[in-house]
């Protein structure tokens, strides 16, 4: 079982370097073997966890029993235009305001 979690762990991370993101789910598989078969996997994991929350986080949101897998993509998708674009060009967050405007604005008109 560990070396079938560490085979999809590194398919994963081949698979996340890719555009839009189909990695991290494998990813996540590999890590939930892996972590379920070694201690000193779980207690690494908890080291980086506390090292670095920002980007275990993500991983940990993926394991839950109902996980969040949309919100999840669409804050990597956040990150990774804050990184690739800096400054310059934030499509993703320009349609995020706009979505969020459009649909306040039908609750508040379905609310009269």
């Amino acid at each position: 079982m560990m070396s079938l979690g560490v085979a999809l762990l590194a398919v994963g991370a081949v698979g996340s370097l890719l555009p839009g993101h189909l990695g991290l789910p494998v990813v996540v598989i590999g890590l939930a073997i892996v972590l379920r078969s070694s201690f000193t996997a779980k207690r690494k994991f908890v080291r980086l966890q506390r090292r670095h929350p920002n980007w275990v986080f993500p991983l940990r949101r993926l394991m839950r029993p109902k996980p969040e897998v949309l919100r999840v993509m669409w804050h990597a998708s956040l990150r990774s235009e804050r990184f690739f674009f800096r400054g310059r060009l934030h499509a993703l967050r320009a349609t995020r305001r706009w979505l969020k405007q459009s649909f306040a604005g039908k609750m508040n008109h379905q609310a009269h």
